[in-house]
């Protein structure tokens, strides 16, 4: 281990750039500390304790929400320009035929994904500022975060604050893309989880600390935390491999045996991430709803409220059927058997005992949808297993702890980590091949 990290180290151009990477996310971490001014921290504070769907989202973004910080949406505008823009490759035409241009097509792409994402910025940030407004307002807080939320000249610049810090990260991630080590938006989302690990192990120590009842709870959520890990690093790299042989040319040419690898897990973090999305949103709405001057659609509210808290069974059940059907639905767009057969048919290869064409694309069909269905259980159980065991101490006499890491950080946090080893492992062989020239 030393010994590559000495080797990392000895290489100026990784050095720097990994220099420069940790600067980056150094002044993240300082910008989500900076305020929107004017606003009522304290009240948002007292909120978001008692809120578990605004800690969830806090948890996602860094703890910016807590400080009603001037990159309160975190990056989340962007990733949803980025799969509306995916979706909108399988329905739209033109937008599939950029996607198979090359560098010209995919920066083109890239250019419609940042447009996209001002209007989804300023939308989401008018929606958060309004909900946060309203919970803090509703639990007697002193009026709200914002003094008059009805006054268009105070909202639409706290509006516009947020979006540009929206678009600050993404630009300071693709500055990390382009003279980092790569992968700046999934490096942002990585810091942004990691940095609230410390401060949850200082509380459930102290808790552990305070009260005997909590060491077990503590102890077993570190255990737990430690295995997760390590079954999503064991599943993450799993890959079955299909046999191909490569007829050879001419007469005496033996045939070039490869093979084919399919991941277990091809979906990565997306479908948690519309998971989250989609099963967060009943909650918020509830939220909105409660404040409405009609009774019924307060007890409509409250209701959505209830059905959906995150300790709850139907919410465990819902996030987990989302999952499934999310990892589906992703891996059904993006993985193509019958282009790939096709493109092994035209290197004048064939798997062994599969006749090429329709045939072989049936084959991988039924070998990705099997290892699809195994890891959308795996994806959708690593997602629900942390709440799991916080409602099962939370059910007994035993007390609860909080969560070190949710299962969706610890999916995204492994992810994030194995390709930048990746990155750099591939950075040390290129600067080895300059030795030669």
């Amino acid at each position: 281990m030393l010994k590559y990290l000495k080797q990392i180290w000895n290489s100026k151009d990784i050095r720097n750039k990994i220099l420069f990477t940790i600067g980056i996310l150094v002044l993240y971490r300082l910008i989500a500390h900076i305020s929107v001014p004017g606003a009522n921290l304290d009240a948002l504070r007292a909120q978001s304790n008692r809120n578990e769907l605004l800690q969830i989202f806090s948890l996602l973004t860094g703890g910016s929400t807590e400080y009603f910080s001037v990159v309160l949406m975190g990056i989340s505008p962007y990733i949803n320009a980025s799969i509306i823009m995916q979706l909108l490759g399988v329905l739209v035409p033109k937008i599939e035929s950029l996607s198979k241009e090359g560098e010209a097509g995919r920066r083109k792409l890239n250019t419609y994904t940042r447009w996209l994402t001002v209007p989804l910025a300023l939308l989401q940030s008018y929606g958060m500022i309004i909900l946060l407004n309203s919970g803090v307002a509703s639990g007697g807080s002193g009026g709200g975060i914002i003094s008059d939320i009805g006054d268009p000249m105070i909202v639409l610049p706290i509006m516009l604050t947020i979006t540009a810090g929206t678009l600050l990260l993404v630009w300071l991630g693709e500055l990390i893309t382009e003279k980092g080590i790569g992968n700046g938006i999934s490096l942002i989302i990585f810091a942004s989880i990691l940095s609230q690990v410390p401060a949850l192990a200082g509380q459930g120590l102290y808790l552990a600390e305070t009260d005997q009842s909590k060491i077990i709870p503590f102890v077993v959520m570190v255990l737990m935390t430690v295995l997760l890990t390590t079954l999503v690093i064991l599943v993450n790299e799993a890959q079955r491999r299909l046999p191909i042989t490569y007829a050879g040319r001419g007469i005496k040419a033996k045939s070039e045996q490869a093979f084919f690898p399919i991941r277990v897990n091809q979906a990565g973090m997306i479908p948690i991430i519309f998971a989250v999305a989609m099963i967060s949103f009943p909650g918020i709405l509830g939220q909105f709803l409660q404040n409405a001057s009609s009774e019924w659609t307060q007890n409509l509210g409250a209701g959505m409220i209830s059905f959906f808290q995150p300790n709850s069974l139907t919410y465990l059940a819902f996030y987990y059927l989302l999952v499934l059907a999310f990892t589906y639905f992703y891996v059904s767009i993006t993985f193509n058997p019958e282009q790939i057969a096709e493109n092994i048919q035209k290197r004048g290869g064939y798997i062994p005992g599969i006749r090429p064409g329709t045939q072989t694309s049936t084959y991988i069909g039924k070998v990705a949808s099997r290892l699809t269905f195994f890891g959308a259980n795996f994806l959708a159980f690593i997602a629900i297993s942390p709440i799991m065991l916080t409602f099962a101490f939370q059910s007994s006499a035993a007390g609860s702890v909080p969560l070190l890491i949710s299962g969706a950080g610890i999916i995204i946090i492994v992810g994030v980590v194995l390709e930048l080893i990746r990155q750099v492992n591939s950075m040390l062989i290129t600067h080895d091949y300059k030795k030669f020239y």
